[in-house]
C-alpha cells in the first residue's frame, strides 16, 4: 500500500508543478519569454513547451502505452535537470529549486511506478511477490 501512495503523491505533485508551469507559460506568455532570454534561450520555445509539458503529464498518469509513458520520464527528466543547470549557471539559485523537487519527485514516481501499476515498466523497481530462497 505505500508504494502505490509513493507512486500516486508523487506522480499528481509533478503533475501539478508541470500542469502549473505550463498555465503560467501561456497566461504569462511575454514574462516567460524574457525570463528564457536571461537562461539564454529563444523565446519561441514557449508555445512548444506549453504543449510537451501538458502532453507529458497526460502520457504519464493516462498511461495508455508504457514505452511512451518512459520517454515522457526521460523528457521531463532532462527538462528538469537542464532547467536547474540553467538557472545555477546564470546564478539564480532559488529559481533552481523547484526543478530539483521536480527531480525528486520524478525520481520517486519513477521508482515506484511497477508496484503502483498492472503493465511494468521495465525501468521501475521491481517488487518481490514471492520471499528469497536460500540456496
Amino acid at each position: 500500500m505505500t508504494i502505490n501512495n509513493v507512486y500516486w503523491i508523487s506522480s499528481a505533485l509533478l503533475s501539478l508543478l508541470y500542469l502549473t508551469s505550463a498555465t503560467l507559460y501561456l497566461v504569462k506568455t511575454s514574462w516567460v519569454r524574457a525570463q528564457l532570454a536571461e537562461l539564454g534561450y529563444p523565446g519561441y520555445l514557449v508555445p512548444l513547451l506549453i504543449v510537451v509539458k501538458v502532453l507529458a503529464v497526460v502520457a504519464i498518469l493516462w498511461r495508455v502505452n508504457v514505452p511512451l509513458s518512459d520517454l515522457a520520464y526521460a523528457g521531463m527528466f532532462f527538462h528538469l535537470l537542464l532547467a536547474g543547470l540553467a538557472h545555477l549557471g546564470v546564478g539564480k539559485y532559488k529559481d533552481a529549486l523547484p526543478a530539483a523537487v521536480g527531480l525528486l519527485l520524478l525520481i520517486m514516481s519513477l521508482a515506484t511506478q511497477n508496484g503502483a501499476r498492472e503493465t511494468p515498466s521495465q525501468y521501475g523497481l521491481t517488487v518481490a511477490t514471492q520471499p528469497a530462497t536460500l540456496n
